[in-house]
């Protein structure tokens, strides 16, 4: 890319990471999200205009338990992109919807997974589970990760004698 965007927006960025040709952007706070994806999207010399993917990974041990990790493409570029912006169970990140439709499922899947909340998003409901679902399974402390720990189920034996 000619004229990078880290040119533009220095000051929100914490870490940069090339890895396979592929370069991660961590921003130092949530609040930096909106406007460094507005810059990535609606700048000359980036046209990131397609969120390919959004979720989140649980760090349980860390301060700030939760990445968000929105994967952006630009065709023009042909280039792509991850940026990533950490995040507590309390924090509220920024919806992205009115930037990348495609946002609004992405969004709803990582709330009902994670339990990260998006403001002003405009339908911020269960998407996967089922609407009693207690709990947000791909948390690492979930109960539904321990339900077969310590167990071994031979993949032998009939259906009906497995642990359940």
């Amino acid at each position: 890319m000619n004229g990078s965007p880290l040119l533009l927006f220095p000051k929100w960025i914490q870490k940069v990471v090339v890895q396979s040709k592929e370069l991660t952007l961590v921003l130092k706070k949530s609040e930096y999200l909106l406007p460094a994806l507005e810059i990535l999207k609606d700048h000359s010399t980036t046209q990131f205009k397609m969120l390919i993917d959004l979720t989140a990974v649980d760090y349980p041990s860390r301060e700030s338990r939760f990445e968000v990790v929105y994967h952006l493409l630009s065709l023009q570029q042909n280039k792509r992109i991850r940026v990533k912006v950490e995040c507590t169970e309390t924090t509220q990140i920024e919806s992205v919807t009115h930037l990348y439709p495609s946002a609004n499922w992405f969004e709803r899947e990582t709330w009902d997974m994670f339990g990260i909340c998006f403001l002003n998003h405009p339908d911020l409901r269960r998407i996967l589970t089922d609407y009693g679902f207690e709990g947000h399974p791909l948390r690492r402390n979930h109960r539904s990760r321990s339900i077969n720990r310590g167990r071994s189920v031979s993949s032998s034996a009939p259906h009906s004698e497995r642990p359940r």
